[in-house]
Protein backbone atom coordinates (compact mmCIF):
# COMPACT_ATOMS: atom_id res chain seq x y z
CA UNK A 1 0.00 0.00 0.00
CA UNK A 2 1.03 3.46 -1.42
CA UNK A 3 2.37 5.47 2.28
CA UNK A 4 2.27 8.67 0.97
CA UNK A 5 0.77 10.18 4.03
CA UNK A 6 2.72 8.44 6.43
CA UNK A 7 5.87 9.73 5.04
CA UNK A 8 4.42 12.59 5.00
CA UNK A 9 3.58 12.67 8.76
CA UNK A 10 7.26 11.34 9.87
CA UNK A 11 8.93 14.39 7.58
CA UNK A 12 7.05 17.02 9.28
CA UNK A 13 7.18 14.82 12.73
CA UNK A 14 11.38 14.94 12.22
CA UNK A 15 11.63 18.64 10.96
CA UNK A 16 10.32 19.53 13.30
CA UNK A 17 12.66 17.49 15.57
CA UNK A 18 10.06 15.54 17.78
CA UNK A 19 10.27 11.55 18.64
CA UNK A 20 7.04 9.83 17.99
CA UNK A 21 6.66 9.89 22.17
CA UNK A 22 7.04 13.75 22.30
CA UNK A 23 4.48 14.26 19.13
CA UNK A 24 2.05 11.76 20.90
CA UNK A 25 1.73 13.87 23.63
CA UNK A 26 1.09 17.49 21.85
CA UNK A 27 -1.25 15.80 19.96
CA UNK A 28 -3.06 14.09 22.93
CA UNK A 29 -2.81 9.85 21.22
CA UNK A 30 -0.58 6.93 22.14
CA UNK A 31 2.93 6.76 20.52
CA UNK A 32 1.93 3.37 19.07
CA UNK A 33 -1.20 5.30 17.06
CA UNK A 34 1.56 7.59 15.76
CA UNK A 35 4.04 4.64 14.88
CA UNK A 36 0.88 3.09 13.01
CA UNK A 37 -0.12 6.14 11.09
CA UNK A 38 3.82 6.40 9.78
CA UNK A 39 3.75 3.19 8.83
CA UNK A 40 0.60 3.41 6.61
CA UNK A 41 -1.34 0.63 9.03
CA UNK A 42 -3.74 2.75 10.09
CA UNK A 43 -5.50 6.44 8.72
CA UNK A 44 -6.35 8.81 11.57
CA UNK A 45 -9.28 9.92 11.81
CA UNK A 46 -10.31 13.53 10.85
CA UNK A 47 -10.27 14.59 14.30
CA UNK A 48 -6.35 13.39 14.94
CA UNK A 49 -5.65 14.91 11.62
CA UNK A 50 -6.73 18.34 13.04
CA UNK A 51 -5.06 17.54 16.22
CA UNK A 52 -1.66 16.75 14.26
CA UNK A 53 -2.11 19.75 12.56
CA UNK A 54 -2.22 21.80 15.65
CA UNK A 55 0.52 19.85 17.03
CA UNK A 56 3.49 20.52 14.47
CA UNK A 57 2.19 23.50 13.36
CA UNK A 58 1.10 22.29 9.85
CA UNK A 59 -1.87 24.67 9.26
CA UNK A 60 -4.85 22.12 7.90
CA UNK A 61 -2.47 20.11 5.41
CA UNK A 62 -2.78 16.77 7.64
CA UNK A 63 -6.25 17.17 7.89
CA UNK A 64 -7.23 18.31 4.03
CA UNK A 65 -5.16 15.20 2.51
CA UNK A 66 -6.30 12.44 4.32
CA UNK A 67 -6.65 9.56 2.57
CA UNK A 68 -10.47 8.99 1.05
CA UNK A 69 -12.41 5.93 -0.63
CA UNK A 70 -11.89 1.96 -1.06
CA UNK A 71 -8.53 0.11 -2.23
CA UNK A 72 -7.38 -3.46 -3.26
CA UNK A 73 -8.34 -6.20 -0.77
CA UNK A 74 -4.30 -6.92 -1.77
CA UNK A 75 -3.33 -3.65 -1.10
CA UNK A 76 -4.97 -3.64 2.72
CA UNK A 77 -4.30 -7.28 4.14
CA UNK A 78 -1.12 -7.33 5.29
CA UNK A 79 -2.06 -4.38 7.27
CA UNK A 80 -5.26 -5.77 8.74
CA UNK A 81 -3.09 -9.00 9.68
CA UNK A 82 -0.69 -6.77 11.32
CA UNK A 83 -3.46 -5.07 12.84
CA UNK A 84 -5.45 -8.54 13.93
CA UNK A 85 -2.09 -9.55 15.84
CA UNK A 86 -2.28 -6.67 18.67
CA UNK A 87 -6.26 -6.56 18.81
CA UNK A 88 -7.46 -7.29 22.53
CA UNK A 89 -11.29 -7.98 20.89
CA UNK A 90 -12.25 -9.17 17.67
CA UNK A 91 -15.55 -9.32 16.22
CA UNK A 92 -16.51 -10.72 13.03
CA UNK A 93 -19.86 -10.80 10.85
CA UNK A 94 -19.72 -13.19 7.99
CA UNK A 95 -22.15 -12.47 5.54
CA UNK A 96 -21.37 -15.06 2.62
CA UNK A 97 -17.93 -16.93 3.60
CA UNK A 98 -16.94 -18.23 7.06
CA UNK A 99 -14.26 -15.22 8.17
CA UNK A 100 -10.65 -16.21 7.46
CA UNK A 101 -9.49 -16.21 10.52
CA UNK A 102 -11.73 -19.31 11.50
CA UNK A 103 -11.03 -21.07 7.86
CA UNK A 104 -9.85 -24.56 8.19
CA UNK A 105 -7.20 -25.92 5.40
CA UNK A 106 -9.83 -27.55 3.15
CA UNK A 107 -11.64 -24.42 2.95
CA UNK A 108 -9.90 -22.09 2.15
CA UNK A 109 -8.20 -24.17 -0.40
CA UNK A 110 -11.81 -24.45 -2.06
CA UNK A 111 -12.65 -20.43 -1.16
CA UNK A 112 -9.21 -19.83 -3.17
CA UNK A 113 -9.27 -22.37 -6.35
CA UNK A 114 -12.84 -20.25 -7.38
CA UNK A 115 -10.58 -16.97 -7.48
CA UNK A 116 -11.55 -14.90 -10.02
CA UNK A 117 -9.02 -14.60 -12.17
CA UNK A 118 -7.56 -17.75 -11.67
CA UNK A 119 -4.42 -17.67 -10.06
CA UNK A 120 -1.43 -20.07 -10.20
CA UNK A 121 -1.40 -22.95 -7.42
CA UNK A 122 1.68 -21.52 -6.37
CA UNK A 123 0.17 -18.65 -5.38
CA UNK A 124 -3.06 -20.10 -4.45
CA UNK A 125 -1.09 -22.35 -2.13
CA UNK A 126 1.13 -19.71 -0.57
CA UNK A 127 -2.34 -17.60 0.05
CA UNK A 128 -3.75 -20.25 2.25
CA UNK A 129 -0.88 -20.88 4.16
CA UNK A 130 -0.75 -17.29 4.86
CA UNK A 131 -4.46 -17.34 5.73
CA UNK A 132 -3.68 -20.06 7.91
CA UNK A 133 -0.81 -18.08 9.99
CA UNK A 134 -3.49 -15.61 10.91
CA UNK A 135 -5.41 -18.26 12.82
CA UNK A 136 -2.29 -18.84 15.12
CA UNK A 137 -3.19 -15.97 16.94
CA UNK A 138 -6.70 -18.38 18.72
CA UNK A 139 -3.82 -20.52 19.94
CA UNK A 140 -3.64 -18.23 22.85
CA UNK A 141 -6.10 -19.10 25.12
CA UNK A 142 -7.40 -15.72 26.15
CA UNK A 143 -7.13 -13.06 24.07
CA UNK A 144 -8.30 -12.09 21.39
CA UNK A 145 -11.64 -11.92 23.08
CA UNK A 146 -13.41 -13.63 19.49
CA UNK A 147 -16.73 -13.37 18.65
CA UNK A 148 -18.19 -14.49 15.41
CA UNK A 149 -21.86 -13.18 13.92
CA UNK A 150 -22.62 -15.87 10.97
CA UNK A 151 -25.65 -15.54 8.52
CA UNK A 152 -27.07 -18.43 7.93
CA UNK A 153 -26.04 -18.15 4.42
CA UNK A 154 -22.53 -18.73 5.24
CA UNK A 155 -23.93 -22.68 6.50
CA UNK A 156 -26.02 -23.20 3.59
CA UNK A 157 -23.60 -21.97 0.84
CA UNK A 158 -21.12 -25.20 0.22
CA UNK A 159 -17.51 -24.37 -0.58
CA UNK A 160 -15.98 -27.58 -1.50
CA UNK A 161 -17.30 -30.99 -0.78
CA UNK A 162 -19.83 -31.80 1.88
CA UNK A 163 -16.74 -32.88 3.79
CA UNK A 164 -14.95 -29.78 3.50
CA UNK A 165 -18.14 -28.03 4.95
CA UNK A 166 -19.03 -30.54 7.41
CA UNK A 167 -14.84 -30.10 9.01
CA UNK A 168 -14.98 -26.09 8.74
CA UNK A 169 -18.84 -26.25 10.50
CA UNK A 170 -17.39 -28.75 13.33
CA UNK A 171 -13.95 -26.61 13.84
CA UNK A 172 -16.05 -23.83 14.71
CA UNK A 173 -18.25 -26.42 17.23
CA UNK A 174 -15.10 -27.42 18.74
CA UNK A 175 -13.77 -23.84 19.45
CA UNK A 176 -16.97 -22.77 20.84
CA UNK A 177 -17.04 -25.72 23.12
CA UNK A 178 -13.11 -25.01 24.07
CA UNK A 179 -14.67 -21.44 25.06
CA UNK A 180 -12.02 -20.28 22.64
CA UNK A 181 -14.60 -18.43 21.05
CA UNK A 182 -18.41 -17.48 20.65
CA UNK A 183 -20.46 -17.79 17.43
CA UNK A 184 -23.56 -16.88 16.78
CA UNK A 185 -26.35 -17.15 13.87
CA UNK A 186 -28.34 -15.13 12.43
CA UNK A 187 -30.85 -17.45 10.77
CA UNK A 188 -32.84 -16.75 7.50
CA UNK A 189 -36.35 -16.10 9.00
CA UNK A 190 -34.75 -12.60 10.73
CA UNK A 191 -35.45 -11.36 7.24
CA UNK A 192 -33.64 -7.85 6.86
CA UNK A 193 -31.04 -6.90 9.12
CA UNK A 194 -28.33 -4.26 9.46
CA UNK A 195 -25.45 -6.06 8.59
CA UNK A 196 -26.66 -7.37 4.69
CA UNK A 197 -24.48 -4.91 3.10
CA UNK A 198 -21.06 -6.58 3.93
CA UNK A 199 -18.49 -8.58 5.70
CA UNK A 200 -16.95 -6.44 8.71
CA UNK A 201 -14.47 -7.09 11.08
CA UNK A 202 -14.41 -4.79 14.67
CA UNK A 203 -11.56 -4.80 16.57
CA UNK A 204 -10.50 -3.35 20.00
CA UNK A 205 -6.83 -2.71 21.27
CA UNK A 206 -5.03 -1.89 24.52
CA UNK A 207 -3.34 1.49 23.41
CA UNK A 208 -5.18 2.45 20.35
CA UNK A 209 -8.35 3.34 19.16
CA UNK A 210 -10.71 0.50 17.69
CA UNK A 211 -11.07 0.41 14.36
CA UNK A 212 -13.07 -1.36 11.51
CA UNK A 213 -12.98 -3.14 8.18
CA UNK A 214 -15.05 -3.83 5.62
CA UNK A 215 -14.57 -5.53 2.42
CA UNK A 216 -16.94 -5.65 -1.10
CA UNK A 217 -16.26 -6.60 -4.44
CA UNK A 218 -12.81 -6.37 -5.10
CA UNK A 219 -12.38 -3.99 -2.55
CA UNK A 220 -11.62 -3.28 1.51
CA UNK A 221 -12.05 -0.36 3.56
CA UNK A 222 -9.94 0.09 7.14
CA UNK A 223 -11.97 2.52 8.72
CA UNK A 224 -10.68 4.48 11.56
CA UNK A 225 -12.97 7.48 11.90
CA UNK A 226 -14.40 7.08 15.64
CA UNK A 227 -17.99 8.50 14.79
CA UNK A 228 -18.36 5.79 11.56
CA UNK A 229 -16.68 2.68 13.98
CA UNK A 230 -19.02 3.68 16.38
CA UNK A 231 -22.11 3.29 13.79
CA UNK A 232 -20.93 0.41 12.85
CA UNK A 233 -20.29 -1.04 16.34
CA UNK A 234 -23.92 -0.11 17.18
CA UNK A 235 -25.42 -2.04 13.61
CA UNK A 236 -23.26 -5.61 14.87
CA UNK A 237 -24.80 -5.47 18.07
CA UNK A 238 -28.52 -4.56 16.93
CA UNK A 239 -27.53 -7.55 14.57
CA UNK A 240 -26.10 -9.67 17.48
CA UNK A 241 -29.73 -9.10 19.33
CA UNK A 242 -31.39 -10.86 16.39
CA UNK A 243 -29.55 -13.68 16.25
CA UNK A 244 -29.57 -16.95 18.32
CA UNK A 245 -28.30 -17.83 21.35
CA UNK A 246 -25.09 -19.62 21.74
CA UNK A 247 -26.69 -23.10 22.93
CA UNK A 248 -28.71 -22.55 19.43
CA UNK A 249 -26.61 -21.50 17.58
CA UNK A 250 -23.95 -24.59 18.19
CA UNK A 251 -27.05 -26.43 17.75
CA UNK A 252 -27.79 -25.32 14.49
CA UNK A 253 -24.07 -25.59 13.26
CA UNK A 254 -23.68 -29.45 14.83
CA UNK A 255 -26.94 -30.02 12.58
CA UNK A 256 -26.24 -28.18 9.78
CA UNK A 257 -22.82 -30.68 10.34
CA UNK A 258 -24.78 -33.81 9.93
CA UNK A 259 -26.34 -32.83 6.95
CA UNK A 260 -23.06 -32.09 5.47
CA UNK A 261 -22.13 -35.74 5.96
CA UNK A 262 -20.56 -35.24 9.39
CA UNK A 263 -21.21 -38.13 12.10
CA UNK A 264 -19.88 -37.99 15.60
Amino acid sequence: MSNTYGDWLRQQREAAALTQEELADRAFMTRSHIAHIEAGRRVPSREDARRLDIALGTGDVLSSFLPQGEVAIADYFESVRELEQQAVTIREFALTYFPGILQTKGYAHALMSSAFPPVSEEVRDKRVVTRLERAKILEDPVTPVMWALLDEAVLRRPVGSEGVMAEQIMHLVRLTEARRIRVHVLPFDVGLHPMLHSMLSLMWFEDQPPLAYTEGHGAGRLIDSPSAVQQLQSGYALALSDALPLKESVALLKATAKDYGHHG
